[in-house]
């Protein structure tokens, strides 16, 4: 049996496939199998793993059920004792598994590593070095925009790992439960994370363990598709973690900015998908409600509360995301 299972979800992505696989062969820990999960490409995706990569375990799906969806098929699939996600859009270091591998066998308390994703385009900056949520719900890629040369030497505690290319323990997963599939994309590793850290679990960035990124080269930065998406899995993500009675207390200033938010989506000519995507959240917010009865809870809200970054204000949220195109969330 494989120590790891490497998943690789994939739309349409046969452009990045070669350069992504290319790199996972070349990679210094090899005890590992690779699971592509197709997700009704019609780009000839299917058929260039089957003649070309024939290593690599194919599931195909008739239509897209979504990043999450995809990921969960399979882990399902696989039984090693790890997990690496990882887009198709990526290109790992030769050592990126290995890091990763070490840094969660040194403490059985990690259930996640993060990786340091650099940007194609502009490979000496960072992309992310893990998940960062702050007392608002709002969720961002840490450290991202900065210069590499700017970021940490050493593996640091983060709050949740960038799915794009994360290792999980699978005892975690199989604790926590698996990627919540009605996120369809986007936020579902920010929900992973929260439900990691309410049953006890922690996770590290690996700053060694390096990967290229073409940012959102599946749904498009700044899309309709991508903001709705964002807006509604928001919604979700704090109705299902956010811990209480903080919500109560923090409620008018977690939809001040995000109201915040949406006007300058208007302003920009981009409300449709960031109103549409907040409207569908909350048609199914009792839905998402009734889930934080299934939380695992180890910690106090007040041990979570702490894990959360403290409230900036709006030009500095605006901030986070200054390095890529608008990005309404």
């Amino acid at each position: 049996m494989p120590r790891v299972d490497i998943v690789i979800p994939n739309w349409n992505g046969l452009r990045y496939l070669p350069d992504c696989l290319t790199a996972l062969q070349a990679q210094i820990f090899r005890d590992f199998s690779i699971w592509l999960v197709d997700n009704g490409s019609i780009d000839g995706s299917v058929e260039w793993v089957r003649s070309h990569a024939p290593q690599v375990n194919l599931l195909t799906n008739s239509v897209n059920r979504g990043f999450a969806a995809a990921n969960n098929q399979a882990i399902r699939a696989g039984c090693a004792p790890y997990i690496a996600t990882l887009n198709n859009d990526t290109v790992a270091d030769p050592d990126w598994l290995a890091e990763l591998i070490g840094a969660l066998e040194a403490d059985e308390q990690l259930g996640a590593a993060a990786s340091l994703m650099v940007f194609a385009d502009r490979p000496a900056m960072i992309n992310s070095a893990g998940i960062a949520v702050d007392r608002l719900g709002i969720a961002w890629d840490r450290l991202g925009g900065r210069p590499v040369t700017d970021g940490e030497d050493t593996p640091t505690p983060v709050f949740g790992a960038c799915a794009g290319a994360a290792l999980y323990r699978r005892a975690m997963l199989e604790e926590i439960g698996l990627f919540d599939e009605d996120f369809f994309a986007y936020l579902e590793d920010v929900d992973l994370a929260w439900r990691a850290q309410w049953a006890g679990w922690s996770a590290v960035f690996v700053p060694s363990a390096r990967v290229v990124h073409h940012h959102s080269a599946t749904g498009g930065e700044g899309s309709p598709f991508k903001r709705r998406l964002l807006g509604r899995n928001k919604v979700w993500l704090i109705l299902k973690n956010y811990p209480l009675p903080y919500l109560w207390l923090y409620w008018p200033l977690i939809w001040g900015y995000d109201a915040a938010a949406v006007a300058r989506a208007l302003v920009l000519g981009q409300a449709a998908g960031a109103v549409s995507g907040r409207w569908h959240g909350w048609l199914a917010a009792r839905r998402a409600w009734r889930k934080r009865r299934c939380l695992l809870r180890r910690r106090s809200a007040k041990q979570i509360w702490a894990q959360l970054a403290a409230v900036q204000p709006p030009h500095a949220v605006l901030a986070r995301y200054r390095h890529l195109q608008p990005d309404i969330r």
